[in-house]
C-alpha cells in the first residue's frame, strides 16, 4: 500500500482534531466547531485592533508635527517681529487653520491633483525660503500686519492640509461602541486636545533646548519637521523639494552655518554693518553687530538691543556705553545714607546682564558683585565681546528661583541691587510682581539702595502699574528717565512717549538723595561724566491713576499683561528707528 501523505500544516490548524481516545459524537464534533470559531473571532479582533492603532498612530503623528510647528513658526518670526508682535494673531491663525482643514477636507480630497499627505512635504520644505522672502517686506507691512502675512502664507497652508489629513486618517476609526453622539464629536474634540497638549509641552521643551546644536536652531528645527513629514509621505513629489533645500543650503542667511554668516556679512557691509557673532538660545536669537560707520558695538536679541559700546572712543577702565541709562544704574553708589560701606566692603546683585556696563563698572570700583543672568549666550557674549571682568560671582539661572532660595536662607544681604530686565518691548512680568519685589527687599541691608530699570510707554497703564508695585515695598522712591519728556507738540505727533526710565528706592523713609559727584566715579570715562549723575526727573503727577493702574501680583498679572501687545507694537517701531531694516531682516 502507498505511504499515507502527512497532512499539512494548514490543514492541522483549519480542520477539527478528534480526539482518538473519545468517541466521535455530534456534541464532540459541535464543541470542536466552537472552539475555531472562537479562535477565528480572536485573530480578527486582534487585526482590527492592530488596524485602529494604525490609524490613530498616524493621525497623532501630523497633530504632533503640526504642533511643534505652530511653536517654531512664532521662534522664526520674533527675530524680525519680536515675540510679542509675532503672537498677536499666531492663536487666531491656528484656529481658523483647524477650522478649515477640519470642515473642508472632502473638498480638499475633491480638488487637490493628489493626497493631501503627499504635499505636506512640499509645502514644510518650502516654509524657509518664504518667510525669507517676506522679511525683506517687514518693513512695509509693519508688526501689525507683517506676522499675520508670513503666517498665512506659511504654517496656515500646512497647517491646513495636516488637519485635514487628520480627519480623513480618521475616518477610518472604529467607533462603534460608543454613543452617536460621542462618536460624532471625538475625533474633531480629541485631535483639537492632543494638539494642543503638543504645543503646550513643545514649547517649554523647545525653550529649554534652542541652540544646542544645529538641528535646534529656528530653521534646523523647520528642516527637520520638513524631514519627518517626508518620511511619512514618501513619494516621487519629493523631487519638488530641491529648489527650496538648495536655497536653504547656500542662499538663506536665517541659517546657522559659517557660509550664512558669510553671506549675510555680504549684504551688510554694504550698509556700513558687520555681524561679529550670533547663535540662539533660551531668551531669544542673539548676536553681536559692528557699525563701522558710526563706530559702535551692540548685543542685539531678537527684534531688541540689549546694549552697546562705542568702539571709536578709547577703552581705559571700562567701556564706553551707547545708551545713558545703563551708566545712570550706577548711581546707586551716589545715594547717600547714613551708615556708607566702602567700594571694597560693599557686595551688589545684578540681575540682568545685557553687555555688563553697569556691573562691569561696579566690579572696576571694587565692589564684589554678583550676576544672575538666564541667558547663558548673553553672558558668554558679554564676556568675549564686551570685556566683563573675570572677577565677579556668576549665576546662570532664571532670577525668581534663585532670589527666592538665598532670600529663604537668609546668609547673603547686599548693599546695592541693580534689577535691569527687559524683554522686546514687554516687562518679564514675574520679576515685577508683589513677591518678587519683597524678596528683593529681604536681600537689601537697612541703608541698602536698589535701581530698577523699566522701559515702557508713559502713556499706558503699565508704567504706572510697576511705579506703584514699586512703592508698595519700597517707601522712598525717586524715578529718572534717560532722556527729556517730549513737548505737548512731539507727544502728539509720535502718539506715543517710549522711554526708560530708573527708579531709585530705599527701605527706609528716609528719602532719596544723591551726593556730589568725583573724579573716581566716572572711571576715566566720558559717557559717565555726563550721564553718572540722573538729570530727567520725573514728577509723580505724570503717572496715570484708575482702574488700569493696580498693583502686579503673582497669581494676578493681567495688569501689564493686558497691554503687551500694544507696548511690543510700539517698542518695535522704536527699533526700526535705531537700526537699518537689512539688519533686522536679515538676522
Amino acid at each position: 500500500m502507498p505511504p499515507r501523505k502527512q497532512a499539512s500544516k494548514k490543514s492541522l490548524k483549519t480542520e477539527p482534531q478528534i480526539d482518538q481516545n473519545s468517541s466521535f459524537t455530534p456534541q464532540n464534533f459541535e464543541d470542536e466547531l466552537k472552539k475555531l470559531a472562537k479562535q477565528a473571532k480572536g485573530e480578527t479582533w486582534l487585526k482590527r485592533a492592530l488596524e485602529q492603532v494604525r490609524v490613530y498612530g498616524k493621525a497623532a503623528s501630523i497633530l504632533a508635527i503640526i504642533g511643534v510647528y505652530a511653536n517654531v513658526s512664532l521662534l522664526s518670526l520674533s527675530p524680525v517681529y519680536g515675540g510679542i508682535p509675532a503672537a498677536v494673531w499666531h492663536s487666531k491663525v491656528i484656529m481658523a487653520a483647524c477650522f478649515l482643514g477640519w470642515s473642508a477636507n472632502l473638498a480638499f480630497r475633491r480638488l487637490l491633483p493628489t493626497k493631501t499627505t503627499l504635499l505636506l512635504p512640499l509645502i514644510a520644505a518650502y516654509i524657509p525660503m518664504v518667510q525669507f522672502y517676506l522679511f525683506k517686506f517687514s518693513g512695509s507691512f509693519t508688526a501689525n500686519w507683517g506676522p499675520l502675512i508670513t503666517e498665512l502664507l506659511t504654517l496656515f497652508p500646512l497647517m491646513v492640509l495636516s488637519v485635514s489629513c487628520v480627519a480623513d486618517i480618521l475616518e477610518e476609526g472604529d467607533l462603534s461602541g460608543l454613543p452617536k453622539w460621542v462618536a460624532d464629536c471625538a475625533p474633531g474634540l480629541g485631535s483639537y486636545s492632543f494638539y494642543k497638549f503638543i504645543e503646550l509641552l513643545s514649547a517649554d521643551q523647545l525653550q529649554a533646548q534652542i541652540g544646542r546644536s544645529f538641528l535646534q536652531t529656528r530653521v534646523g528645527l523647520e528642516l527637520v519637521l520638513a524631514g519627518t513629514y517626508t518620511i511619512m509621505a514618501p513619494s516621487k513629489l519629493l523631487l519638488f523639494v530641491i529648489p527650496g533645500l538648495l536655497h536653504a543650503a547656500f542662499f538663506n542667511t536665517h541659517v546657522m552655518t559659517p557660509m550664512a554668516t558669510q553671506a549675510l556679512n555680504s549684504t551688510l557691509l554694504s550698509q556700513g554693518w558687520s555681524l561679529v557673532d550670533r547663535w540662539e538660545s533660551v531668551t531669544g536669537y542673539i548676536s553681536i553687530l559692528d557699525s563701522h560707520k558710526d563706530g559702535f558695538r551692540v548685543m542685539r536679541c531678537d527684534h531688541s538691543l540689549l546694549g552697546g559700546e562705542w568702539t571709536k572712543l578709547p577703552k581705559y577702565i571700562v567701556g564706553e556705553p551707547i545708551y545713558s541709562v545703563f551708566t545712570m544704574l550706577e548711581a546707586v553708589r551716589l545715594v547717600e545714607v547714613a551708615e556708607k560701606v566702602p567700594d571694597n566692603e560693599a557686595k551688589a546683585l545684578n540681575i540682568g546682564l545685557g553687555i555688563g556696563t553697569t556691573p562691569s563698572a561696579l566690579i572696576a570700583h571694587g565692589i564684589d558683585t554678583t550676576i544672575v543672568e538666564i541667558d547663558p549666550v548673553v553672558y558668554d557674549f558679554a564676556v568675549k565681546y564686551f570685556g566683563l571682568p573675570s572677577n565677579h560671582t556668576a549665576v546662570i539661572e532664571d532670577a525668581v528661583g534663585y532670589t527666592a532660595r538665598i532670600a529663604e536662607e537668609e546668609s547673603q544681604k547686599f548693599d546695592y541691587i541693580i534689577h535691569d530686565v527687559f524683554t522686546g518691548g514687554a516687562e518679564p512680568i514675574p520679576l515685577f510682581t508683589l513677591e518678587f519685589l519683597q524678596s528683593l527687599n529681604t536681600l537689601l541691608k537697612p541703608d541698602g539702595v536698589i535701581a530698577l530699570n523699566y522701559a515702557g510707554d508713559f502713556t499706558l497703564p503699565p508704567l504706572s502699574t510697576v511705579v506703584r508695585t514699586v512703592k508698595e515695598v519700597f517707601p522712598s522712591c525717586r524715578i529718572f528717565r534717560e532722556n527729556p519728556a517730549p513737548s505737548e507738540e512731539q507727544l502728539k505727533k509720535e502718539g506715543r512717549d517710549f522711554d526708560n526710565m530708573v527708579i531709585f528706592c530705599r527701605k527706609t523713609t528716609d528719602g532719596i538723595a544723591f551726593r556730589r559727584t568725583v573724579e573716581q566715579d566716572f572711571l576715566r570715562s566720558r559717557s559717565r561724566q555726563h550721564f553718572l549723575a540722573p538729570k530727567y526727573e520725573v514728577d509723580n503727577k505724570v503717572f496715570l491713576t484708575g482702574d488700569d493702574v493696580g498693583i502686579v501680583r503673582k497669581n494676578d498679572t493681567s495688569k501689564l499683561g493686558n497691554w503687551h501687545d500694544q507696548t511690543g507694537l510700539g517698542h518695535w517701531a522704536v527699533m526700526r528707528t535705531v537700526l537699518p531694516k537689512e539688519v533686522w531682516e536679515n538676522w
